[in-house]
């Protein structure tokens, strides 16, 4: 259904010292989050920010990061830099807290975009969860149901369901607007889709069995997370299990990806597996898929709303 909704470090001694703790190439760097205390700052007032970058590299970068929470009173609770060998790339995941009271907001998302102008970032992303509303999605949904932390505007489906369902009295209980749209080879209802998913901030496909066009791609502008039942690349299409069963595979898989204009090419977010054996058939490895699909999706949603997926080069992600 469709949810709307280590390697050697460099040798040369300048270049060790060229950024704090992150002197390694193609390497993710990650600072091990520690428990916040200060004596200066009431717990009562501490709030958790996060932060991610997507820059040219260049020399200073987590110190200006690091100057930047500091100097208001903040502090790194754990950090992830990422840095492809010969690429000239920068990316980093920064946790934090600060006080709200002395670091409004509003203040702190100017003094990151600072940062972001020098620096010639291409992504520069802030998120205080607990100030910042939570994620507004629709769910495009074919024969799937499941549970997602964010908030879910609606749910889309092109099979039809009755109102003693499972899952229509789950939307009910939730207050959620569940909407039918029967689609044909000739329409795929892409203009009422994008009606109904315009005041969201991405969506989700859960085993929604229809192709998104271009034009549907370029008109809603924003991510579209999908959940495949099988691994990928391998396996792209309709009845992955059965192309799996038939190719005698022994890993069972999920794989939640990027929505692109190719079928199942999209960037790669989170993979789980499960062995299967000869003494499984199909309907087993169809129930194995089923049961990593909610994981896997549930993994990748978590992951976006927690700004630990950046995209990396054309077809792959960092995934902090």
């Amino acid at each position: 259904m469709w949810w709307c909704v280590n390697e050697q470090p460099k040798t040369n001694e300048m270049n060790n010292i060229r950024r704090l703790c992150s002197a390694f190439s193609s390497k993710l760097v990650r600072f091990s989050y520690r428990n916040y205390s200060h004596n200066s700052v009431s717990s009562s007032f501490l709030t958790h920010g996060i932060h991610v970058f997507q820059c040219p590299d260049a020399i200073g970068i987590v110190a200006k990061l690091s100057d930047c929470i500091a100097s208001n009173g903040g502090n790194i609770l754990a950090a992830d830099v990422f840095v492809p060998q010969n690429k000239g790339l920068f990316y980093s995941r920064t946790d934090f807290v600060f006080d709200h009271v002395k670091w409004p907001r509003s203040q702190m998302e100017d003094d990151f975009l600072k940062i972001s102008k020098k620096i010639n970032a291409v992504r520069s992303i802030l998120r205080v969860p607990a100030l910042d509303p939570k994620y507004k999605i629709a769910v495009l949904a074919s024969n799937q149901d499941g549970r997602l932390p964010v908030d879910i505007t609606c749910v889309i489906s092109n099979h039809d369901r009755g109102p003693e369902s499972e899952v229509i009295r789950f939307l009910e209980r939730h207050g959620i607007p569940f909407h039918y749209l029967r689609t044909t080879t000739e329409n795929k209802r892409e203009e009422d889709i994008l009606k109904l998913v315009q005041n969201t901030d991405f969506l989700v496909l859960a085993r929604y069995m229809q192709i998104m066009s271009t034009d549907f791609l370029r008109s809603y502008g924003k991510d579209i997370i999908n959940i495949h039942h099988c691994l990928l690349p391998s396996f792209r299409g309709g009845n992955p299990c059965k192309q799996a069963y038939d190719a005698g595979v022994k890993l069972i898989g999920a794989t939640s990806h990027f929505v692109t204009e190719g079928v199942d090419a999209g960037p790669i977010i989170e993979q789980m597996v499960e062995r299967v054996s000869h003494r499984d058939d199909l309907q087993s490895f169809v129930q194995k898929s089923e049961n990593l699909e909610k994981q896997c999706l549930s993994m990748a949603i978590r992951s976006y709303c927690e700004l630990r997926v950046l995209p990396y080069e054309e077809k792959s992600t960092v995934v902090f």
